[in-house]
């Protein structure tokens, strides 16, 4: 079984109010890329994977006018995917939905989100992920009350052998200093914003550590937006958002040999998710911000990991209409997991 990971930019844009394929030559949100030419490379992406489940992080908006779930399917059913239905958890106002895109002849998946809910005086124990989280991030003996900008899509799944596993989507994001007037305000609004996202990190350990401890095995997908050598601010906390969430020594841990491999080496090559053009420098940036974790159960299946990088992959690049469909596509590249479940 193929389970995928991909982070999809402006996804929403390729669509109307009713969930329709915009497929005409205005403009995607990509720089200087054509809605027909992106839905186009998507279309060539997606056939390749051939995934029996795919975690689209930044899916199609969820909201009073629109709605994941038909967007995602017309999609599947435009360009004949057999991951052709879809799940959504908890909507969010971001226009950057985590939804499921399965094949419901290979498993099946129901929205099972963990947890209770809360006020808005939260909850300092693991709420339900549309809750508030109560937590001090600054040690000056107040807490924090802290909320997920897009709630983890939590869900049960099943495969048609009987297999039964929990899935959580994720999408971290430290939030731009937008706003700040000068250099001490954006400083101030990044290290508070970087608080914030390692408070996100540490609630969800607090749920993988409860499935863990349950012996449910787990995978853990999508979007971190954090690791090593990432931020500017890394020494000030000790820890990213992916260490936090793997788990540290002595703890239960998730694996994935991307993750782990950049955290052992800090300098040096390593593995790369995502590519992005910095305007200020006139050359592109590559990081590693998409994951595959899983439970030590899941570990001893022997799965196989692979990221889809039209560069570094040699299929990818050898297979010259995949590798201009990758870059066309997005700015992030797919990972999937092959193992036998």
């Amino acid at each position: 079984m193929r389970i995928a990971t991909y982070n999809i930019e402006w996804f929403n844009n390729l669509f109307d109010d009713q969930g329709n394929l915009l497929d005409d030559r205005g403009w995607s949100g990509r720089h200087d890329v054509r809605r027909t030419d992106q839905l186009a490379s998507l279309g060539i992406v997606f056939t390749a994977l051939n995934a029996d489940a795919i975690m689209v992080i930044e899916a199609p908006d969820h909201n009073g006018r629109r709605t994941t779930v038909p967007a995602l399917e017309n999609f599947a059913n435009y360009f004949g995917l057999r991951a052709r239905k879809a799940v959504v958890g908890f909507p969010n106002d971001t226009q950057q939905e985590i939804a499921l895109l399965y094949d419901p002849d290979t498993l099946s998946a129901r929205h099972d989100p963990i947890g209770d809910p809360t006020g808005k005086k939260g909850d300092a124990g693991s709420p339900r992920f549309d809750g508030v989280f109560r937590i001090d991030l600054d040690i000056d003996a107040t807490e924090d009350l802290v909320k997920f900008s897009k709630p983890p899509l939590e869900l049960a799944i099943e495969t048609v052998s009987g297999r039964k596993l929990r899935m959580i989507g994720a999408h971290l994001k430290s939030k731009a200093p937008h706003g700040a007037q000068n250099h001490d305000e954006v400083m101030r609004m990044a290290i508070a914003n970087r608080r914030k996202q390692l408070a996100q990190a540490i609630w969800l350990r607090g749920r993988v550590e409860e499935h863990l401890q349950k012996g449910e095995p787990l995978i853990l997908l999508g979007d971190l937006n954090d690791g090593p050598g990432l931020d500017e601010y890394e020494h000030l906390f000790g820890r990213s958002s992916v260490e936090i969430v793997m788990g540290a020594d002595g703890q239960q841990g998730l694996y994935d040999p991307h993750a782990r491999r950049a955290l052992q080496q800090r300098i040096g090559a390593m593995p790369t998710s995502a590519r992005f053009y910095l305007s200020s420098e006139h050359r592109y940036l590559q990081a590693l911000l998409d994951y595959i974790m899983i439970s030590g159960d899941l570990l001893a299946l022997e799965p196989r990991w692979r990221i889809w990088h039209p560069f570094d992959d040699p299929v990818c690049w050898s297979t010259l209409e995949l590798r201009d469909a990758l870059i066309t596509a997005s700015d992030h590249f797919p990972v999937t997991l092959d193992i036998g479940l």
